[in-house]
C-alpha cells in the first residue's frame, strides 16, 4: 500500500476534481436531454416574468478560526481560505411556498477549502443544498439577504495518536457542513450581481468520533451571480441574438402568511451513536437515545413554538455510572421552529429535572425536521453539553397522533 503524502494528496485532489466534473455533466446533459420545445418571441415577449429562472454564483471566502483547543494554535493562526460554486432555482409561483419568504431561492453547491496545514487539517470539500431569503425589496438595486447551506464535509485529516496527534478539533474524514451568511446582492448588469457579505462556517461530526471540538470559521465573503432564463433556448440561442427572455425574476412582495392557531400533540424517538473523549482514535462507540413528548402550537405558516417533556438515554455515562438505571436522564423544554413549506429548523432549551450527570444543568437541541405528511415526519439535530459543545447527533422520526 502506497502511504506517500503526495500521492494521498493526489488522489483525493482527482476525486474532487471527478467529482465537480460529474456535476458539470449532470447540468449539461439535463440541458441535451430536456424535452424539445419553442416559442415564437412576439407571442412572449410582452409576458412578465415568462420562463424559468436561473443562476449560477462563485463566491470566495477569507477569515479566521474561532479555536478553544490548545494544539492547534500554530496551525490555524494564518485563517482560512474557500471557493464556492453554487447552482440556484428561483420559483415565481405565488402559490409557492416560497412567495411568503419574498420568493426565496434555492439550490446545491460545491465548497472547497484551505483552513490551515493540510497535513494536518485536511483540505476540505462539501456537497451542501442551501436557501436564500431576500430580506430587502425586489425592485432595489442594493438588496440585502441571508443564506444558509448545509451538507457534507469531506477530505478532513482526522486525529490519530501516531501520525497526526495534534488535531484536537475533529476526529473524523467526514463531518457536517454548516454555513450561515448575512450579505448584499448589487444589480450590476442585466445577468450579473455583484455579492458581498459575512458568513460563519462549521464542520463538526456530533460526538460520532473524538476529538469533536470541530473547525469553525467567520469571515468575509465577495463573489459573482449570474442569471439566465431556462428557456431562451427554446426562443433562439444565437449568441449575437437580440430576442432575449428576461433573465431575472422581478421578485412582487411577499404573499402574507396564512394564519393557523393550530395545536397538536407530538412523539418524538430518536438514536445515535458517541464516543467518549478518552476512546478516541478506536472503534469503541455508545449507544443513545432521545425520546420526547411534545405540544406543538402554530402561528401561521411561518411560526411555531413547542414545549415538552425529554426521556435521554446514554450508554457513554457507563464508565462512571454502571448501572444502567443510572444512564438515563429526564428534562422538560420549551422551543421555537420556523417552518418553510415541508421544512422546519428547530430550537429548543431545556433543563434536567434529575442530576445531569456533569453535562451543565441546561441543553439544548438545533435541529432540521421535514415532515413528510400531515402526520409523520424524520428530525435530524445535535443535542449540546456543557452549553455549545455537541453531546451527540441524533436521527429520528416523529408522528402527530392528535391535532386541533
Amino acid at each position: 500500500m502506497n502511504h506517500d503524502p503526495s500521492y494521498v494528496n493526489t488522489s483525493r485532489l482527482s476525486r474532487s476534481k471527478g467529482l465537480l466534473m460529474a456535476m458539470i455533466y449532470f447540468f449539461f446533459m439535463s440541458v441535451l436531454l430536456a424535452q424539445k420545445k419553442s416559442y415564437a418571441y412576439e407571442d412572449i415577449q410582452n409576458k412578465n416574468d415568462f420562463g424559468r429562472f436561473r443562476y449560477i454564483e462563485v463566491k470566495g471566502h477569507t477569515g479566521y478560526h474561532l479555536y478553544a483547543g490548545e494544539l492547534l494554535i500554530d496551525e490555524v493562526s494564518s485563517g482560512y481560505g474557500a471557493v464556492e460554486i453554487r447552482y440556484g432555482w428561483q420559483p415565481k409561483d405565488p402559490d409557492h411556498w416560497t412567495s411568503r419568504y419574498g420568493y426565496a431561492s434555492y439550490g446545491i453547491g460545491y465548497y472547497s477549502g484551505f483552513i490551515g496545514n493540510p497535513r494536518v487539517l485536511g483540505k476540505p470539500n462539501a456537497l451542501f443544498g442551501f436557501m436564500t431569503f431576500p430580506l430587502s425589496a425586489g425592485a432595489k438595486r442594493n438588496t440585502f439577504e441571508i443564506s444558509q447551506s448545509a451538507g457534507i464535509t469531506y477530505n478532513l485529516e482526522p486525529f490519530n495518536s501516531s501520525s497526526n496527534p495534534v488535531n484536537d478539533a475533529i476526529g473524523s474524514t467526514v463531518a457536517v457542513y454548516f454555513n450561515l451568511g448575512f450579505g448584499g446582492s448589487f444589480k450590476w448588469t442585466r445577468e450579473m450581481d455583484l455579492l458581498y457579505g459575512i458568513d460563519f462556517t462549521h464542520f463538526s461530526n456530533g460526538r460520532i468520533t473524538t476529538p469533536n471540538y470541530g473547525y469553525n470559521m467567520y469571515g468575509l465573503n465577495l463573489g459573482l451571480r449570474y442569471h439566465y432564463n431556462a428557456d431562451q433556448r427554446y426562443v433562439d440561442i444565437d449568441p449575437y441574438s437580440e430576442e432575449l427572455l428576461q433573465a431575472r425574476f422581478n421578485r412582487p412582495a411577499s404573499e402574507k402568511n396564512i394564519r393557523l392557531h393550530e395545536s397538536s400533540i407530538e412523539i418524538y424517538l430518536a438514536g445515535g451513536s458517541v464516543q467518549n473523549e478518552e476512546d478516541k482514535g478506536s472503534y469503541k462507540r455508545y449507544g443513545i437515545f432521545s425520546g420526547a413528548l411534545d405540544y406543538r402550537f402554530k402561528f401561521n405558516t411561518m411560526h411555531a413554538v413547542t414545549a415538552g417533556l425529554d426521556l435521554f438515554y446514554d450508554a457513554s455515562l457507563e464508565p462512571v455510572y454502571p448501572e444502567t438505571r443510572d444512564q438515563f436522564l429526564y428534562g422538560i423544554h420549551g422551543g421555537y421552529d420556523f417552518m418553510f413549506g415541508p421544512m422546519n429548523i428547530r430550537l429548543q432549551l431545556g433543563t434536567y429535572l434529575t442530576d445531569d450527570k456533569g453535562k451543565s444543568p441546561t441543553y439544548m437541541r438545533v435541529g432540521f425536521r421535514y415532515d413528510i405528511n400531515d402526520w409523520l415526519f424524520a428530525q435530524i439535530a445535535v443535542k449540546t453539553r456543557k452549553t455549545s459543545r455537541a453531546d451527540w447527533a441524533e436521527l429520528g422520526f416523529g408522528f402527530r397522533p392528535f391535532k386541533w
